[in-house]
């Protein structure tokens, strides 16, 4: 169980509404182009827009309960597109990943990618344009901030007059100084282990050789490392592990302006990428001053320890951070490789006290699709991962572009091959979009009656969240402990937990099995008081089903409750809506709920109680 309640409010959304974060990628979100050609250039293969951002599309994402964007892709990278044009040098070839590139191959931290810009020589207004219309609708703008590396090739042609580009002023003789941008590989050219010179005519030169984003301090990287990009210099010495923060190093300095440059153009918050790869205080310095001037920023954290959450929420002074190797990955373990149910009660113990700062999510850009093969393969098989992970806390919930229309990643785009996840590397469009965005009718007419099922789900729950006070701020019992081997539960397909706040006590409970479950669960004397539920006979409606219930309350005796397979119920035990008549009278009998559209479209059968 856990009673902790967290007195940090989000700045993003309503009120104290939870930010609902809907991560997009432009180039490939509102694309229409369908020749989806294997490493298609954007000539044949096409690329969204950030004018698609219309307010007909952002009104069917808030009507979805999401009140955040994240623009996945925004600042200029390196590519293979040719946009000399606009005064934008060309790219070697060699080192750009994809025919588009990487979205973290950042070559200009000041500009906008001219690939999702309809006129790219207004491609940076056409930014704040966007920014306007997404705050015109009442969400907020995030865009990704990546501090651990740069493209091979950096250069800026919208930086500010008196800002030099990284790498500028170094001293490319020594392996590390503190003011140096970069790492060098002294005396030595790069070199990689596979054939660096296969895309394009021109050789690909570097002298000395830079270190790799992925911490790969040698000129002889490999094809898995992360060659198109060069570790930044925050002052760190990795050749003997010694820190030079003092005076603060010309990195740090770079950063900061860069992040009040954006934030100065509307943008809300950063998602930044892989945290942990840079110095902790560098963020402890840097965030609070960004916040002096713009104080209602949030900054997101990319990280993969457990071990560091907490040090980077308190020194390091971050809003939220993934919660990826722990929550994330015990529900790929409950979908793949047979982990209990019951070990979700580890998952919030690990982050109890820090819940509600904690980013859950079944997608993103780095992770396979929900309904790929490597994860659940259906994405019909979502209702109890996205009630967990949307409810277990209070903290922010992601989805991923596509993930509420099932888009399962099948095709094979271009650099990364079959791999489960949407391409970031490639220009690409993907069927379910485009028949939903429609030309920007952005409806379901076009949709299939499992695609329609699926954004109704996601939309309830998303909007739910927020609707609930208990879902939004409430506190959290876990009754997993007063029912591990008790007979008649089953700990291996079922997590129960409660959400109470005020008046409001929600009972959520999650089967992960293929077959309905007719369970007893006992909710203890310390739930009852901490919660201040009452016994008696409850008669109610389940939320996400919106089924018929009738629960036998009582501290002595277990109630019983059926839900079906692969899905959940969301069960108010006090607050508006709800019936109690005296433990004495006999429980009244009730028509469980149906939904035809859910077993019509090969979506999982809906929960029912008894």
């Amino acid at each position: 169980m856990n009673d902790s309640t967290s007195h940090h409010t989000s700045p993003i959304g309503r009120g104290n509404d939870r930010p609902v974060i809907y991560q997009t990628f432009p180039r490939i979100f509102t694309n229409t182009n369908p020749t989806n050609k294997f490493a298609g250039s954007i000539e044949e293969n096409g690329s969204g827009k950030l004018s698609d951002y219309t307010p007909t599309l952002l009104r069917s994402l808030r009507d979805m309960g999401v009140n955040c964007i994240w623009f996945t892709g925004v600042i200029e990278h390196a590519t293979k597109s040719d946009f000399r044009a606009y005064d934008i040098p060309l790219d070697n070839p060699n080192v750009v990943k994809g025919e588009a590139g990487s979205p973290y191959a950042i070559k200009d931290y000041y500009d906008v990618d001219p690939a999702i810009a309809s006129n790219p020589a207004r491609r940076v207004r056409e930014f704040e344009e966007c920014v306007e219309r997404v705050h015109a609708e009442g969400m907020k703008v995030i865009i990704d901030f990546v501090p651990n590396h740069t493209a091979r090739r950096y250069h800026s042609d919208a930086a500010p007059i008196g800002i030099r580009d990284f790498g500028a002023d170094d001293d490319t003789t020594f392996h590390f100084r503190r003011d140096n941008n970069y790492y060098y590989i002294t005396n030595q050219q790069f070199s990689p282990h596979f054939d660096i010179e296969s895309q394009g005519t021109e050789p690909y030169v570097e002298f000395p050789a830079k270190a790799t984003g992925n911490d790969c301090f040698s000129a002889f990287c490999g094809q898995n490392d992360w060659y198109e990009t060069v570790k930044l210099n925050y002052g760190h010495d990795y050749g003997d592990n010694s820190d030079h923060f003092d005076p603060i190093p010309d990195t740090w300095m770079k950063m900061l302006h860069i992040l009040r440059y954006w934030a100065s153009k509307g943008v809300d918050g950063f998602r930044c990428d892989m945290v942990f790869m840079v110095p902790l205080p560098f963020w402890h310095w840097a965030i609070p001053q960004v916040k002096q001037k713009y104080p209602d920023v949030i900054f997101i954290g990319e990280i993969y320890d457990v071990g560091l959450y907490r040090p980077f929420l308190d020194y390091g002074c971050f809003d939220y951070l993934y919660d990826k190797v722990n929550l994330y990955d015990k529900l790929v373990g409950i979908e793949r490789y047979h982990y209990s149910a019951a070990q979700l009660t580890s998952a919030w113990q690990t982050v109890d006290g820090i819940g509600p700062r904690m980013l859950n999510f079944l997608e993103n850009h780095d992770e396979v699709r929900y309904g790929s093969v490597e994860f659940a393969g259906d994405p019909a098989r979502v209702i109890p991962d996205l009630v967990v992970s949307a409810m277990i806390s209070s903290g922010p919930m992601m989805i991923y572009y596509g993930q509420e229309l099932g888009e399962s990643a099948t095709e094979n785009e271009g650099f990364a091959g079959f791999n489960n996840r949407s391409t970031i590397f490639d220009y690409w469009s993907y069927d379910p979009m485009r028949r939903w965005y429609d030309g920007g009718k952005c409806h379901d007419a076009r949709l299939t009656s499992k695609e329609k099922w699926l954004r109704r789900l996601y939309g309830k729950v998303l909007n739910m969240i927020n609707e609930r006070p208990a879902l939004r701020e409430g506190a959290f019992f876990d009754l997993m402990y007063a029912n591990l081997g008790r007979e008649g539960f089953d700990p291996h397909h079922c997590f129960c937990f409660l959400r109470y706040h005020g008046e409001e006590v929600l009972l959520i409970c999650v089967n992960f099995g293929d077959h309905d479950v007719a369970t007893t669960l006992a909710i203890p004397d310390l739930a009852f008081d901490m919660a201040s539920i009452r016994e008696g006979i409850l008669t109610t409606t389940d939320l996400l089903n919106d089924s018929s219930v009738a629960l036998h309350l009582s501290r002595t005796q277990p109630m019983h409750l059926r839900i079906g397979r692969r899905n959940a119920v969301v069960i108010p035990l006090s607050g508006p809506g709800v019936a109690l008549r005296p433990l004495s009278e006999a429980l009244p009998v009730v028509i469980p709920g149906h939904h035809p559209e859910a077993e019509a479209s090969g979506a999982a059968d809906p929960a029912t109680t008894a």
